[in-house]
């Protein structure tokens, strides 16, 4: 088990490296680790985080199949998708509507193996976002339980699309521009 794994797995708060910026990240199910995250960044707790995994197939898993077959062909990468949530999984990451949950399956091989977590960028709540890991906030870095170095990153956040309607209707949406272009989803969908 790596040392991100651990850390996660005992409650633990992570700072990390991921395909975009740094983020933050812990135990989607562990409401105490979740209310430590969400404290470090000065981050209202109505508001949602995704829930990022490290292997596609526990990622897709029980997605409807045009929506499935969308994502397996934009992941792993830069995107985080707005998905329909009926069985209101990982609930401390939904915020106020548990029927929408954000998945997020990052270029990370380093990472495979890891257990999902819910993550967010590691920045303070509505501040830029952290390239290297001298841009995290002391705070930040001085409060997590892990710190990971990671160098340079590309700096640009993932693009958030909602894909709650796609099954049905093909529908979809940016939600946030970021390091996926819309004409790659657009070529995809």
């Amino acid at each position: 088990m790596s040392e991100f794994a651990r850390c996660i797995a005992a409650g633990g708060v992570a700072v990390f490296p991921a395909d975009t910026v740094y983020g933050l990240a812990c135990d989607p199910e562990d409401a105490d680790a979740v209310a430590r995250l969400y404290a470090l960044k000065g981050r209202p707790p109505a508001k949602p985080a995704a829930v990022m995994f490290f292997d596609k197939a526990q990622a897709l898993a029980g997605l409807p199949p045009r929506t499935r077959a969308l994502l397996d062909a934009l992941l792993p990468g830069g995107l985080t998708a707005l998905l329909p949530n009926p069985e209101r999984r990982f609930p401390l990451a939904c915020g106020p509507d548990p029927e929408t949950l954000g998945i997020r399956l990052p270029d990370l091989p380093d990472l495979a193996g890891a257990p999902p977590v819910l993550q967010s960028s590691a920045n303070l709540a509505g501040g830029p976002d952290a390239r290297r890991l001298s841009d995290v906030p002391r705070s930040i870095r001085d409060g997590a339980d892990l710190v990971l170095d990671g160098g340079e990153l590309p700096g640009t956040p993932s693009t958030v699309i909602d894909l709650r309607g796609y099954e049905n209707t093909g529908a979809w949406r940016i939600v946030r521009p970021g390091a996926v272009p819309e004409q790659v989803i657009a070529a995809a969908a």
